[in-house]
């Protein structure tokens, strides 16, 4: 099959193989004989499984023989989304090559063994490629629902093979960054204990309630996260006029304001609060220094979740700062009582030049008894500094909206080295690769330890793949469930929903 006419390396082989499996046998011949660094195979085959239609590409995660020989292409998923980036529908599953065509009953049997699609010559060639690299794209021109008939025949082949003459810039991206490498996994990366507990919040709370659980604002910022507790049942809303009156509901892990807790009061909520122990201790904070009569300066970026809530906690007595620039403009009451507190996913070292700044104009400032920004921000930011000493690509794995996760990109850069956010290994391109043997990766607190697996095993069906760690120490912080969760000695049901008054109190 062709591979595509333009695009490719200079030093490509192509190779026609025909249709068939003995013809791909001759060609898999050809193959073993050029001793190439990877191979690919493209063409056209037929969909098996549901939502897999005509014009469809298949990236195939695995390739099947009809003997039951497997050969794995774990590179696919970084493929795939090269080919989505250019407007392709993709699937990515296994291929199962059958030595005739497949129609009516055995393209049906053949779907029960969970193939996406199925040809007549990716096995072979995938047995002939040795243990390089290997990766097979077929653009769909036929479903069980959507047979080929003589008047399709000409239109959809006609169709398939202009796409598949697209084919090639991204077939020579991947083979660019096909490679030995090594992979450098910062350590601490991804959940951190408020994480796991807000989680586990939401959870618990359906297993003792039942479906449906409302949960104000992302529970934590990861689309994947969000996506799992929604399939089991959780209802993310953005504000409490969107929750039934009397349900129960879930604050994130961001916190809120007293105005929300009066919301939900008026609404007779029954209320489980995630707030994380970390970023109530700065509520905290800002009620003691505020109620002392302090204006208190919040280091912070407008719009965060954790920023509002805690701006929240006493209008007009907290202002927020984003940069040193904005230093100069600040007023305030009184000079000598001024305090500054910190938004917990700060990057280090941005934080410490507001405060350089502020130290500068308010002499008198005073800082909080402890760090406000977290330990898990700060132990993932020192350990991708680490990574980054010996890197030439640092990938951290962690939504757009994950204030941690992009600090840890920014604080990547700033060291120097090329990073880049990526919600999963989809997002990663393969252009970035290219000549790249050594690439750090890093996950935000909020982004599962899976999708970095995902991301490290992708990686390795690059080529050989040396994956070692690079550690700062490990974690070992918990924190207790909230008391609406806790079972009391003796009883199954829950302990009441109540909301924390003495702490709640604003000022």
């Amino acid at each position: 099959m062709a591979a595509g006419r333009s695009g490719l390396p200079s030093d490509t082989i192509m190779i026609r193989t025909g249709m068939g499996p003995d013809k791909a046998r001759q060609a898999a011949r050809v193959v073993r004989e050029a001793r190439p660094d990877a191979v690919a195979i493209v063409g056209l085959s037929g969909g098996l499984a549901p939502g897999v239609k005509p014009g469809h590409i298949v990236v195939a995660q695995e390739v099947r023989s009809s003997d039951g020989t497997v050969t794995p292409c774990a590179s696919a998923p970084l493929l795939a989304g090269d080919l989505r980036r250019l407007g392709f529908t993709v699937h990515i599953g296994p291929i199962i090559t059958v030595p005739r065509v497949a129609h009516g009953s055995e393209r049906t049997r053949l779907a029960a063994t969970g193939a996406i699609a199925v040809d007549m010559e990716s096995a072979p060639i995938a047995e002939g490629s040795g243990d390089v690299p290997f990766a097979a794209v077929r653009v769909i021109v036929d479903t069980m629902d959507e047979p080929l008939g003589r008047l399709d025949l000409v239109r959809r082949g006609v169709r398939g093979l202009l796409t598949m003459s697209r084919l090639g810039t991204p077939l020579a991206a991947w083979a660019a960054a096909v490679g030995r490498r090594t992979v450098l996994l910062a350590e601490p990366r991804a959940f951190c204990a408020g994480v796991e507990r807000a989680i586990e919040v939401v959870e618990r709370a359906l297993d003792l309630h039942g479906a449906p659980v409302y949960v104000r604002k992302q529970i934590v910022h990861n689309s994947h996260v969000v996506a799992d507790l929604a399939a089991r049942g959780a209802v993310f809303v953005e504000e409490l006029d969107e929750v039934p009156a009397g349900a129960t509901v879930v604050f994130s892990a961001h916190g809120v304001a007293p105005a929300v807790w009066d919301q939900a009061d008026g609404r007779e909520l029954s209320v489980i609060d995630a707030t994380c122990p970390l970023v109530e201790k700065v509520h905290a904070e800002a009620r003691r220094f505020t109620a002392r009569g302090d204006t208190v300066l919040l280091i912070g970026h407008a719009g965060h979740e954790e920023v509002d809530g805690t701006l929240g906690e006493s209008p007009g007595r907290i202002q927020l700062v984003q940069s040193p620039a904005e230093v100069a403009d600040l007023e305030v009451g009184d000079p000598e009582r001024v305090t500054y507190l910190m938004q917990t996913t700060l990057a280090l070292d941005e934080a410490s030049e507001i405060v350089d700044a502020l130290r500068e104009r308010f002499p008198a400032i005073v800082g909080p008894g402890s760090a406000d920004i977290c330990y898990a921000t700060s132990n993932r930011q020192s350990a991708v500094r680490k990574v980054a000493q010996e890197a030439q690509l640092v990938l951290v794995v962690g939504s757009a909206n994950s204030a941690n996760s992009v600090r840890l990109v920014e604080v990547s850069n700033r060291d120097g080295v090329s990073s880049h956010l990526v919600e999963n290994v989809g997002d990663v391109r393969l252009s970035w690769l290219a000549g790249v043997e050594t690439v750090g990766i890093s996950a935000g607190a909020s982004a599962p330890p899976a999708l970095v697996e995902e991301l490290t095993a992708a990686l390795s069906g690059l080529g050989p793949t040396d994956v070692t760690v690079r550690s700062v120490g490990q974690e070992s912080i918990s924190f207790h469930l909230p008391k609406e969760l806790r079972r009391v000695a003796g009883n199954s049901s829950p302990a009441p929903l109540s909301r924390p008054a003495a702490s709640r109190a604003t000022s």
